[in-house]
């Protein structure tokens, strides 16, 4: 019988590309998540049968243990970028990500893979982010942590979300503009995820970034550039945006998460503080074997629909040339 792999947020931004690549190299693979209706578009990642999701709340001991039953190699992908309910950043980051370590040693798992982030500083997404880490080492001491920077790929919520800013607004307003991102291909993530589930990957900690450091202001003209548009980029200090998160969050709060905040958070802005690179020294995407893909060469491919002519860009511009 083939390999079993039980991926944790299976069907998120980065679990959606594990699931891919374990599903290609022959594995079962259980995708456990909280809305498995919503995750059916796995099922074609392999043949019939292969790839299925099933229900999982990773705040219950006996719903984890559930999803694991039987895997050989597991993988965390779950985070989240804000406290909603009771899907708090310490339920989720923190004793989420210890219970699932927990439970994969005392199950005898072969291969634990836990992604993190890179992160710093006071805020709650990065204090979580680190209790996570220490509670996975403590549980599973072999296990292959990754700390990605800023990912990117076609669902990813940070350049499509500037991206989309820039389309509707002639002004771009820019909290921690000279914040510093390694951004990193979401695939190369994946691949590295892989390695560390099917036991080519050493344990311990690797930091995972693209070939490119660019500030936060970089980053807006690169999107800038691709989607073909003209903005005023207005940096804003971050103590400046602090009230207008606050506001964002109070109304977020009084609705009970019915009015979501989707301008920016306070935790945000304090992420924002520090930067979001691979730090030196530290093991990565090299000593994975793994070349990392550069931004230009795949922004693109989904960043067209935010252009002014959309996905007839260069239909228009070799008409303008032709009229030239």
């Amino acid at each position: 019988m083939s390999r079993l792999v039980t991926i944790y947020g299976g069907s998120g931004f980065v679990g959606r590309y594990v699931a891919r690549r374990m599903a290609r190299l022959g594995w079962r693979v259980r995708v456990a998540v909280r809305r498995p209706n919503e995750a059916v578009f796995v099922r074609p990642f392999g043949a019939p049968g292969q790839v299925e999701p099933v229900l999982c709340n990773i705040r219950d001991d006996a719903s984890v243990r559930a999803a694991m039953a039987g895997a050989d190699a597991v993988v965390n992908c779950v985070g989240v970028l804000s406290s909603l309910g009771k899907n708090t950043f310490d339920a989720v980051q923190d004793e989420g990500a210890g219970r699932i370590a927990r439970i994969a040693a005392e199950t005898g798992v072969a291969h634990l893979v836990h992604v993190s982030a890179i992160t710093g500083g006071e805020s709650d997404y990065a204090r979580t982010k680190a209790a996570g880490e220490a509670a996975v080492l403590a549980a599973y001491p072999a296990a292959v942590i990754l700390r990605p920077s800023v990912i990117f790929g076609i669902e990813d919520g940070f350049f499509n979300r500037f991206a989309g800013m820039a389309r509707m607004s002639p002004v771009v307003v820019l909290p921690g503009a000279a914040t510093r991102f390694q951004p990193v291909y979401v695939d190369d993530v994946a691949a590295a995820a892989v390695k560390g589930a099917t036991g080519e990957a050493a344990p311990g900690i690797y930091e995972l970034g693209g070939p490119e450091v660019l500030s936060l202001r970089q980053v807006m003209d690169k999107i800038l550039a691709v989607i073909q548009r003209k903005r005023v980029v207005l940096p804003l200090p971050i103590a400046l945006a602090m009230p207008l998160a606050f506001g964002a969050d109070m109304v977020q709060a009084i609705t009970m998460g019915l009015v979501e905040n989707k301008l920016v958070t306070r935790d945000q802005l304090r992420s924002l503080r520090h930067d979001s690179v691979v730090s030196e020294g530290a093991r990565g995407l090299a000593d994975l074997g793994i070349q990392p893909t550069a931004a230009d060469t795949v922004l693109p491919d989904y960043l067209w629909r935010f252009r002014p002519s959309g996905q007839y860009a260069a239909i228009m511009e070799s008409a303008r040339n032709l009229k030239g």
